[in-house]
């Protein structure tokens, strides 16, 4: 049996890894190939194209990228077929992944497709739903609220839940402290940048300033960045005198016990603000886009009050602090942050709303990425059936 996975940004990257390590615990002989980012190099699939140009925000960033996510589909389809396997897994990335399965499809109607988690259709654009119900074979979706806008057009799907809160668990901040020679009662500040370039670029810089602000009102604070893989070199080239006041971890590795030590985090929105949840931290979201993109999204698109998933499934109320657009301003940020460091009953107040609204949001059972793994399997065995006649 063969197995093809493709993923377009780093958090989709690491989630092609963990289904590509379940798959092989639970089907050794399965082949699989794949393309992504450092994830799956470091699960030994070598990816014959260079994502790094996938890494856009927002509708007109997109635009200008758009040259590259054609050419990228194309030799994502052309690797494909060339290798021609029984199911292609497309994680992520709603726009590249839909291009890509269009051209299998029409190359190669045999291949079967699987969406791994889908397009955002309970928040912006439910007519999407009609778009990919057309395009795969078979949709994991994290959330129940997104299986109904599937049922009229008949895609199968299949809920996982959201990786980032069944990963990996409990992170050792006790152990992550020990290794940095930071004290068990040192407050520490985590600083999440981003996963995208243009997020260095637009969020990132704030969110730097906030922490040397905070640095300055609480001398004492421990400021870790911890830059994802991807735009690691682009940080380092944004932030050069960073090490001199913030220490830059840069191993996948410790990721989680990081999270698990931060007392306060400031992060990028995304799929990372789920797992510092998971992980306990009180944390302040912030995020910016192309004005053109934001007004787009809010006058036609984008549904909902916020856009960290925790305010959203929650009754789009604000449990975590956001500042996003023209609120993405360092001063308000590090006040927030001061706030909870110098208040240490407002900081354990904060934790108990992130934590009740967490606990709405954990589905019981296996992680995310086995339960994916799972299905793909069940892929790849009805791909492997005779058809009816032959």
């Amino acid at each position: 049996m063969s197995l093809y996975l493709v993923a377009a940004e780093a958090s989709g990257d690491l989630l092609a890894r963990e289904v590509a390590e379940w798959v092989r615990r639970k089907s050794p002989g399965t082949e699989i190939n794949g393309i992504g980012g450092a994830e799956l190099a470091a699960a030994g699939i070598t990816s014959p194209i260079d994502i790094a140009p996938l890494s856009v925000l927002g509708f007109v960033e997109g635009i200008k990228a758009y040259g590259d996510v054609v050419r990228l589909a194309d030799a994502a389809a052309d690797d494909i077929c060339k290798r021609r396997p029984k199911v292609v897994v497309l994680v992520d990335s709603w726009g590249f992944m839909l291009r890509v399965a269009q051209r299998v499809r029409a190359r190669d109607p045999s291949i079967r497709l699987v969406k791994l988690i889908g397009p955002q259709v309970w928040a912006t654009r439910p007519g999407r739903a009609a778009t990919l119900a057309a395009t795969v074979d078979h949709l994991l979706c994290m959330h129940e609220i997104e299986a109904p806008y599937y049922e009229p057009f008949g895609l199968k799907v299949t809920v996982i839940g959201n990786p980032a809160l069944t990963r990996s668990g409990k992170g050792d901040g006790a152990d992550f402290r020990a290794r940095y020679n930071i004290g068990a009662d040192e407050p520490l500040l985590l600083v999440l940048p981003g996963s995208r370039r243009s997020e260095i670029v637009s969020v990132a810089p704030v969110l730097m300033d906030a922490a040397r602000q905070v640095k300055r009102g609480l001398p004492a604070v421990q400021v870790v960045v911890l830059p994802a893989g991807p735009i690691q070199a682009e940080f380092a080239q944004r932030f050069p005198d960073a090490p001199e006041w913030a220490r830059i971890i840069t191993h996948p590795d410790e990721r989680y016990d990081g999270m698990a030590a931060a007392t306060v985090a400031l992060a990028c929105s995304g799929t990372v603000t789920s797992e510092v949840a998971m992980q306990g931290a009180p944390m302040i979201v912030g995020y910016k886009t192309g004005w053109i993109t934001w007004a787009l999204a809010r006058g036609l698109l984008y549904k909902k009050v916020h856009i960290t998933l925790l305010n959203i499934l929650n009754g789009d109320r604000e449990i975590v602090p956001e500042f996003v657009q023209t609120k993405l301003k360092a001063e308000p940020i590090a006040g927030k942050a001061l706030e909870w460091f110098k208040d240490p009953a407002e900081h354990t107040a904060q934790q108990a709303r992130q934590n009740t609204a967490l606990s709405a949001l954990v589905r019981d059972g296996k992680p995310a990425a086995e339960i994916a793994a799972d299905a793909v399997l069940a892929e790849l065995q009805l791909a492997q059936r005779p058809l009816i006649g032959t």
